[in-house]
């Protein structure tokens, strides 16, 4: 469901976008998330591309490649400051992150242009790509504060066993009846998700398209579609299993799944079992983690994973690969998340000068 509600409004969006843009879209490996992000920025960017008469035309689909061709970086920055002034539906004026991202999908779309593209006899579009003259905002914070703010919306440490047992022993406490009833029916699965994505740090999509047979407990193995559609396999940790067996040997019983029903986690829905969303395990890990005192999302338990598999193994790689990224840039913020050490080394310097006064 949460795929086919993707497919839709990139439908939609692709029926207003120049020809080019379609194009892009048909050859660039992104994730349907990623790919709808991308083309509301692409509509936003040639929204004020037509408002400011760079660009003539009446509809963001008459938007010539011409004119991004001939696009200077003056032009690319007045739009970045348009954006740095512009509010958000919340009021609020947009985030370096929203504006990176802006960034980011000029990025995708101009290496199609100047590279992918097989436009004429194999050329692409044009060759003089702007975007290569802009760089990202910076952000603002260092590692340590972002290190700060991130140790504090995790589980690592004992929190994660006690928030499992919340939700064995106590969430049912904080329930109407109503409410428990339904709890009891979906406690299992609901704990089985909490303990995968514990148990190896899989994104929350990733979490909703597992299948049964993705799963091997015997090996403590996952098998997983990462971010545009490359498999991949990891380990799991092997404290998490008994929850992942509990609710695998009650998932027929629990759901009553036709044959031929692949998904692992399964919901019901006006009499219909189908496969579990992304977005339904997001909020579902927001209302355990509020009851239970500590607020987060499923991303802040896979920053748990990564934290702690850094600090057990000091291994980069070793992280980015169990998280499935392509790189270790993403992981460098792990390696500040734990300032004890920092702390350490700062109070031997203190003694170090006290002994020598």
């Amino acid at each position: 469901m949460e795929n086919t509600k993707y497919i839709e409004l990139i439908q939609s969006e692709l029926e207003k976008m120049p020809s080019y843009v379609q194009e892009y879209n048909l050859v660039t490996h992104h994730s349907l998330a990623t790919s709808y992000q991308y083309l509301t920025e692409l509509r936003r960017f040639f929204n004020w591309l037509r408002q400011e008469g760079i660009s003539h035309a009446k509809l963001n689909s008459g938007v010539q490649v011409t004119t991004l061709e001939n696009l200077q970086r003056t032009d690319i920055m007045l739009y970045i400051d348009h954006l740095r002034h512009t509010k958000n539906q919340q009021g609020h004026l947009n985030s370096p992150t929203t504006i990176n991202r802006s960034i980011n999908a000029l990025r995708s779309l101009y290496k199609f242009l100047t590279v992918t593209a097989d436009h004429n006899n194999g050329e692409p579009y044009f060759y003089r790509n702007v975007m290569l003259k802009v760089k990202s905002l910076n952000d603002t914070q260092t590692l340590n504060y972002r290190a700060h703010i991130l140790e504090s919306h995790m589980y690592t440490g004992n929190l994660k066993f006690e928030f499992m047992d919340f939700l064995d022993h106590e969430y049912e406490k904080t329930c109407n009846n109503r409410a428990k009833t339904s709890f009891f029916k979906n406690q299992a699965r609901d704990m089985a998700i909490v303990a995968l994505i514990l148990g190896t740090g899989i994104r929350v999509s990733e979490c909703a398209g597992v299948n049964i047979s993705d799963i091997n407990l015997k090996e403590a193995m996952l098998d997983v579609t990462r971010k545009g559609g490359q498999r991949d396999s990891v380990p799991i940790a092997e404290w998490t299993l008994p929850y992942i067996k509990k609710y695998s040997d009650n998932r027929t019983k629990l759901y009553s799944p036709l044959t031929k029903e692949n998904a692992f986690f399964l919901t019901s829905w006006h009499s219909q079992t189908r496969r579990m969303t992304a977005s339904a395990i997001e909020k579902m890990v927001v209302k355990y983690s509020t009851a239970f005192g500590h607020p987060l999302t499923p991303h802040k338990l896979r920053h748990t994973v990564a934290s702690e598999l850094y600090q057990v193994t000091k291994d980069q790689v070793l992280v980015a690969q169990q998280l499935g990224q392509k790189g270790t840039s993403a992981t460098d913020l792990y390696t500040h998340v734990d300032q004890t050490k920092q702390r350490e080394a700062l109070n031997k310097i203190t003694q170090n000068k006290t002994r020598t006064n």
